[in-house]
């Protein structure tokens, strides 16, 4: 099926300003498109998505600000915090989630233990 360019492109930015959309996969939920279609018409280096993509990520700021000011107010804090650890950046996410654990690595202090093994003479036990 041929899409026009630029109605699916005014149709996404319809979308998310709105249904206050958070993601791709938002946006392809209300344009008549599939995800793969969707990429096909904008790449993603392409100055569409890209302008997409401000559009999100001001919707993302935007309701996290509300967020905010609510949880100060709000008898229902689990509620709103539900809805911002989706919208959450790393960085938050790692702030919010109280049993995070940073799985590093150091290989420098990595300790080899050498296990010696004794031949059979060695373990003779007759």
């Amino acid at each position: 099926m041929a899409y026009n360019k630029d109605k699916l492109y005014e149709q996404a930015k319809n979308a998310i300003e709105e249904n206050n959309l958070f993601s791709i996969e938002d946006i392809v939920a209300y344009i008549p498109c599939s995800k793969p279609t969707f990429y096909d018409y904008f790449p993603l280096d392409s100055d569409e998505l890209n302008d997409l993509k401000d559009m999100l990520e001001r919707n993302k700021i935007k309701t996290k600000s509300e967020i905010r000011a609510k949880l100060s107010k709000s008898g229902k804090a689990s509620e709103l915090l539900a809805l911002y650890r989706l919208i959450a950046t790393p960085d938050e996410h790692k702030r919010l989630n109280q049993s995070y654990i940073d799985h590093k690595h150091d290989v420098g202090k990595d300790t080899i233990k050498q296990f010696v093994i004794k031949g059979a003479k060695g373990n003779n036990t007759k």
